[in-house]
């Protein structure tokens, strides 16, 4: 798409048609995105009235002067004058998620939120004890990985179901793949009040590694959720 808008207004400048792209600020209310997150998705979406009124405006704009530009939607209608943003809100209330491809570097007008943990350092090693018994032979050589969850000053757990069966805050065994969330959202990920690639998509979860790997794990987290 990119080079697409550059070339074409190249192209049509000296015929002065304009040529630009939009991408919005935070994720969009859409069916595919329903789909994707369910209600926890849309609930921290804008609705697509941002994303016409921001079109509409760059529509209005003088092609000869504007053109072979990358806007955003939040950028375009702030440069037109709008303050008020709630108005487009999905779900007044929820924090906001950052379009998935735009990420933690866009100053969003509302950011993700940092929850208040559900669960402290303590909790979190006392929930992983009840998931050891979970690490039998039959789910290691189902899913034979390391995998990692970071909680940032909580601390990383490390998931062993490739050789020792182990789950430990101090195992320094390299992850094939490393979860990156609060304890809050790993919570919500595995009570199966938000799905882990809705998480993932907006920004709430990261993953370093092996996406295909982490893909595996789905079924474990549903099998946690009835240790909780």
């Amino acid at each position: 798409m990119s080079m697409c808008v550059l070339g074409m207004a190249e192209e049509f400048r000296d015929a002065k048609i304009g040529v630009n792209a939009i991408w919005p600020a935070t994720s969009i209310a859409t069916a595919a995105i329903e789909l994707i997150g369910g209600d926890a998705m849309m609930n921290n979406s804008r609705t697509p009235d941002i994303m016409a009124d921001a079109a509409y405006a760059m529509l209005c704009r003088d092609p000869a002067k504007f053109t072979g530009n990358f806007c955003i939607d939040e950028e375009i209608l702030k440069e037109e004058g709008v303050t008020d943003f709630d108005k487009y809100h999905n779900s007044p209330g929820h924090p906001l998620a950052p379009d998935f491809f735009i990420g933690d570097s866009y100053p969003t007008q509302e950011a993700i939120s940092e929850a208040p943990s559900g669960a402290s350092g303590s909790n979190i090693g006392k929930m992983m004890d009840k998931f050891r018994p979970l690490l039998t032979p039959k789910v290691m050589s189902g899913t034979p990985i390391v995998f990692a969850i970071d909680f940032g000053d909580s601390g990383v757990w490390t998931f062993d179901m490739k050789d020792k069966g182990t789950i430990s805050d101090s195992d320094d065994t390299p992850a094939d793949v490393t979860f990156v969330m609060n304890e809050d959202m790993f919570l919500k990920i595995v009570k199966g009040e938000m799905q882990s690639t809705a998480a993932f998509m907006s920004g709430q979860m990261k993953i370093k590694g092996n996406l295909m790997e982490a893909m595996k794990l789905e079924g474990l987290f549903k099998k946690m959720r009835a240790k909780l």
